[in-house]
């Protein structure tokens, strides 16, 4: 069994217009998911420095970044940083997804050893535009088929906040010809959920045992968005 997670922790800005890196960290360590997907990890000005600094990760989590080819000062890839325990790090092995933009957004991949089992991950957070999120939705199956023609996993999961508010149309419609979507639920506004930006999606050989939206006092003060979370048997 493997569980993750996708949590866009909006720079650490709770609901209480507080940014406090340490409430989302309780969050994390709430949730106890084997990979984590985060959206909007980075300041989005200047040198974007990370809202999660590695000292607090290290000392108040079992969690740490994926290393990424990236700017030093930030944790991720325009905001999108992916979170694994630590005795997976040496396991993971991470890369960035360019994307078709009108504004910056972008994607970022990594390969797991899940005993002895390669999974593939993809964090992501698209456009605020149907229109770029469709073209964007396009350029990630692509690069997913490519990946695996080239280096094959058993399976590949795709989490984030899509900005979709449409159900089964859009973007979604785009990504559901391709792969299965977890029903995890509403998850946007933190406060009163109305609707279900944030997915999980998978192919191959997965089996989705369960799924759910994390709704607990602390998530629903910590970020505007909850986090939401699937678990998948690996195939024997």
């Amino acid at each position: 069994m493997v569980k993750v997670a996708s949590y866009n922790i909006r720079k650490a800005i709770g609901t209480d217009r507080r940014r406090a890196p340490e409430r989302i960290i309780d969050v994390l360590n709430e949730l106890d998911a084997d990979v984590i997907a985060l959206q909007e990890a980075d300041r989005r000005f200047g040198p974007r420095h990370a809202v999660l600094p590695d000292r607090l990760l290290e000392t108040h989590s079992d969690y740490r970044a994926v290393p990424i080819p990236t700017r030093a000062e930030s944790m991720g890839w325009h905001g999108n940083a992916l979170l694994v325990r630590r005795d997976h790090l040496d396991e993971a092995a991470g890369d960035v997804v360019h994307l078709p933009c009108l504004e910056p957004r972008g994607a970022i991949t990594a390969s797991l050893d899940v005993r002895g089992q390669r999974l593939r991950i993809v964090g992501m957070h698209l456009d605020l535009s149907g229109l770029w999120r469709r073209r964007q939705a396009a350029a990630l199956v692509s690069q997913v088929e490519h990946r695996h023609e080239h280096d094959p996993a058993i399976g590949t999961i795709l989490m984030g906040d899509l900005n979709e508010w449409s159900s089964g149309r859009g973007c979604l419609s785009d990504f559901g010809r391709h792969f299965e979507i977890a029903p995890c639920g509403r998850s946007f506004h933190a406060r009163r959920p109305v609707a279900s930006l944030d997915r999980i999606m998978w192919r191959g050989e997965l089996t989705l045992a369960d799924c759910g939206v994390h709704m607990t006092p602390l998530a629903r003060r910590a970020s505007d968005h909850l986090p939401i979370w699937a678990e998948f048997t690996l195939p024997v």
